[in-house]
């Protein structure tokens, strides 16, 4: 979008592996150290290319925000930076502070509880015990990598391995209905873009989204715009939400980044006027919307989910309705590399998750995510 508007594209990126390296829309890449592991070598770099190419916006894209956000200052002195500050981020990116935060502006929200030690976890068990379903996560945690449903047994490893101040969880109650997810463009607090979607499909149960539907939802934009407007943010964010079988809606977690909301926007609907000139548009008193109504899908993954679906028939009917309708986010007809680049994308996060032992969600993100370090 950015390139068909007339601008040129640059990307910094941590691993080697990425669709951006073989897209025709993008002038240049740059190979730069992991932000999670060598941040110092990360910003670094960052600033330097950022001279290089004579930047003039600087859009961070997930959680390498909360490193840019450490040395946004400087970078400003170069360009403009699309983050908010450290201490705001770090906030809403705590999935207990979050829920704290929106439950004092008296908004919506269900009952959360912080663990950060098995003594904490014996003092409530008696809550837990008699209020029905729970979730568990790690305050710090992204694509939920690490969710224990009401459905999994949480305490099959010692407490003592999976709690601790260090590396604190939460208990949230579970709240039966349907998902919904928003995407944020905001400036000083005010909505410039803005987009609210259901995801019915998933990598595994509870993992990230893969297929993306726009749904016209008062109840999510009237809660994302009092939030972001009493906090004053300014960026991109996005929140998860679960509206209950009697509508009620229920917030219960924020993305303070760019999420996948961003794949139902299209040329010329106005999300690049949001991201470089917020400004204008709300001087013209505008807001921009996906144009209705929109479906959009990873195709890879879908088709993973696709063949989990087999043996469930009512599901399969659903899956095939939501892949007929849906454009693939990744395939272009005046860029098709991307689509292929996939491929060796997944074989090297694969490898790195092996070496590492952990998950191929995990893996992913490993060299960008941020769970709480000291800055």
């Amino acid at each position: 979008m950015l390139q068909r508007s007339g601008h040129q594209v640059y990307v910094a990126e941590s691993v080697e592996r990425h669709l951006c390296r073989a897209s025709s829309a993008v002038e240049q890449c740059a190979l730069v150290p992991s932000p999670r592991h060598q941040t110092e070598a990360y910003l670094s770099a960052l600033e330097t290319w950022v001279q290089t190419w004579q930047i003039d916006l600087l859009i961070p894209m997930c959680e390498e925000v909360f490193y840019v956000a450490q040395r946004a200052d400087r970078l400003r002195q170069h360009c403009r930076v699309l983050v908010s500050s450290p201490e705001q981020l770090h906030v809403l990116h705590h999935k207990y502070d979050f829920i704290q935060l929106a439950k004092s502006m008296g908004l919506s929200v269900p009952d959360t509880y912080l663990i950060q030690s098995s003594q904490e976890r014996l003092n409530i068990q008696h809550v837990l015990d008699r209020s029905g379903e729970w979730v568990w996560k790690p305050v710090y945690s992204r694509f939920a990598a690490k969710v224990r449903m009401p459905t999994h047994e949480p305490y099959d490893l010692p407490v003592e391995e999976w709690v601790s101040p260090v590396s604190p969880w939460v208990a949230q109650q579970y709240i039966h209905g349907r998902g919904l997810c928003t995407y944020s463009v905001v400036h000083e607090g005010r909505l410039v873009a803005h987009a609210t979607y259901e995801s019915k499909f998933r990598t595994g149960d509870v993992g990230a989204s893969v297929s993306f539907e726009q749904v016209d939802h008062t109840g999510a934009y009237a809660w994302v715009k009092q939030f972001v407007q009493e906090i004053t943010f300014t960026g991109q964010i996005g929140f998860d939400f679960i509206e209950d079988m009697e509508g009620q809606l229920y917030a219960i977690e924020c993305n303070p980044r760019a999420t996948s909301g961003i794949h139902l926007f299209h040329p010329g609907d106005g999300l690049v006027r949001a991201l470089l000139e917020p400004e204008r548009l709300l001087s013209e008193k505008k807001e921009v919307i996906p144009e209705s109504p929109v479906k959009a899908m990873l195709a890879l993954p879908m088709l993973g989910c696709g063949i989990r679906q087999i043996s469930r028939r009512v599901n399969l009917r659903e899956w095939m309705t939501a892949w007929r309708g849906s454009r693939d986010v990744v395939y272009a007809q005046q860029d098709t590399r991307p689509f292929f680049e996939q491929i060796a994308v997944v074989l090297a996060a694969w490898r790195n998750a092996r070496s590492l032992r952990i998950t191929l969600t995990e893996a992913l993100t490993h060299d960008i995510e941020w769970n709480g370090e000291q800055q």
